[in-house]
């Protein structure tokens, strides 16, 4: 048995919940470890697989002992889940209403008559925004993989790069330090570029003078990291110091005061105090969001997120200032909450470093 999907199960029960569907990769990936496509069915504290013939013998390696039923045009998808229902007299099933297309629902529905189709209401969400022992050191690999991949970049940056030159160096280099991807798109933003809070890496030549941020992250097992850093080139001006420094002193304010029983919006506003101050609307997005096997969970650090920090929950801290035509910075850690207060995962230096 899946301890994950017991969990799920005992959830289900105190929400009324008999079957659930779940299409989500990511929840099937966490529930199970199969990473391959179809459907899986919670039913009786178990999970069964719906899948065709190309993923039986992967979902037999990756999730030992889970159930299989082999899908095909004769036997759909759709079709075995209502045996399944009919079998067990289930008469509603939960589904991840946040995935379901319309024209899925409606497959559904007509192919389970006189089953009720119920929102799932992320309940699987709820398992995962807590972090267990593997969880956490997957994401501190991967964050140990991204560290070392900025400083080996270190020492192969320098003006006269393009943005998109800097950003190829650091994907190859965090997929040779084992890297199974990455865990979104890699941010490198130059100059006036780094007003732009996800830009997309281009053609500028990074010049004396300008900084460059690097938002990035590598991906192991699954789960990802997330970090970012700002580099100078030369001699910065004045403004593009202090926005640095500026941007560093709520990083490490907001980081201060990371601990559990506080609520995220408490930490957002340490930040956003902070920068406010100086950078009036220079600090348009969130502090930070949830990070595991997907790139943005929850919960968040934002100025509306009221629940409080729990051990084991892994969040960024990534206050920024952007304006336009003249720059921006943006300084980010993964940290995990602990019973003391909190576990930074991100090991790269944060003082100015000048290239």
């Amino acid at each position: 048995m899946f301890p994950r999907v017991e969990k799920l199960a005992a959830m289900m029960r105190e929400a009324g919940m008999t079957h659930m569907l779940v299409t989500k990769p990511k929840n099937m990936r966490y529930l199970t470890g199969y990473t391959g496509e179809g459907s899986m069915l919670i039913h009786n504290g178990q999970a069964t697989l719906l899948t065709d013939f190309r993923y039986v013998e992967m979902a037999g390696i990756q999730a030992p002992g889970i159930d299989v039923v082999k899908c095909d045009s004769t036997h759909p998808l759709n079709g075995e889940v209502k045996a399944i229902l009919a079998a067990e007299d289930g008469h509603a099933l939960a589904i991840e209403e946040d995935r379901v297309t319309v024209a899925e629902h409606k497959k559904l529905a007509e192919a389970l008559t006189g089953v009720a189709l119920v929102p799932a209401n992320g309940l699987i969400e709820k398992l995962r925004i807590v972090k267990d022992a593997d969880e956490i050191a997957c994401i501190r690999k991967a964050c140990a993989i991204s560290c070392q991949a900025f400083e080996k970049l270190l020492g192969v940056m320098k003006a006269g790069m393009t943005e998109r030159e800097v950003q190829l160096e650091l994907d190859y280099t965090m997929l040779r330090l084992g890297s199974e991807d990455m865990a979104f798109d890699t941010i490198a933003a130059a100059g006036t570029n780094g007003s732009l809070p996800h830009a997309v890496p281009s053609d500028h030549v990074i010049a004396e003078g300008e900084m460059l941020t690097l938002d990035f992250g590598a991906q192991y097992a699954g789960y990802k990291a997330d970090m970012t850093r700002t580099v100078a080139f030369g001699r910065i001006s004045d403004q593009l110091s202090d926005i640095y420094h500026t941007v560093l002193d709520a990083q490490l304010a907001s980081l201060a005061a990371i601990a559990p029983g506080k609520q995220g919006r408490d930490i957002d506003k340490v930040a956003r105090d902070l920068i406010d101050k100086k950078y009036p609307g220079a600090f348009g997005h969130s502090l930070g969001h949830g990070v595991g096997l997907d790139i943005h969970e929850q919960p968040g650090l934002n100025t509306r997120e009221e629940r409080a920090l729990t051990p084991g929950h892994i969040v960024t801290v990534e206050p920024g200032v952007y304006i336009p035509g003249v720059g921006g910075c943006r300084i980010e850690d993964t940290v995990v909450i602990t019973d003391t207060g909190y576990d930074n995962l991100i090991t790269a230096p944060k003082q100015l470093i000048t290239l």
